[in-house]
């Protein structure tokens, strides 16, 4: 997984096996976005994004954890979502995070959409592991 340069302050684990779990963790999201001080577009966005990460949870592993961390680099805010599940590997990350694309036989929005929104997006799979999917957006200055 690459190295991103941040410094938690705040962290929180949604397990994720239901709905409502999804709407616990979009909640838990839009909080700590609003705590920052991100405008309501962008605080639409992350929770956008936590949406689109746990449906794919939901369609290739069934379950997994999301957690959400306020990080800071170099004096500016932002929050990380990591998506943690035990699916099976994603054959071709470049393949899956282009717009269009579905493994599923979607639309082909969930990972080319949370890496458009987001400022930064990586995909990293650990056989013992599974899939873990980071992507942290930035307040804007």
């Amino acid at each position: 997984m690459a190295s991103l340069a941040f410094s938690t302050v705040h962290d929180v684990c949604v397990t994720v096996a239901s709905e409502h779990d999804l709407v616990a963790a979009r909640r838990e999201g839009r909080d700590m976005a609003t705590q920052i001080g991100f405008s309501a577009c962008e605080v639409t966005l992350v929770a956008t994004a936590i949406s689109e990460l746990i449906h794919n949870m939901f369609i290739y592993a069934s379950h997994g954890e999301i957690h959400l961390s306020l990080s800071n680099d170099g004096g500016k805010s932002g929050i990380t979502v990591v998506a943690v599940d035990q699916g099976p590997r994603i054959a071709d990350i470049d393949l899956a995070v282009q717009a269009g694309y579905s493994a599923a036989g979607g639309m082909g929005l969930g990972l080319p959409g949370v890496k458009r929104i987001m400022d930064e997006f990586d995909i990293a799979y650990e056989p013992e592991r599974g899939t873990t999917i980071t992507a942290t957006k930035w307040k804007r200055q």
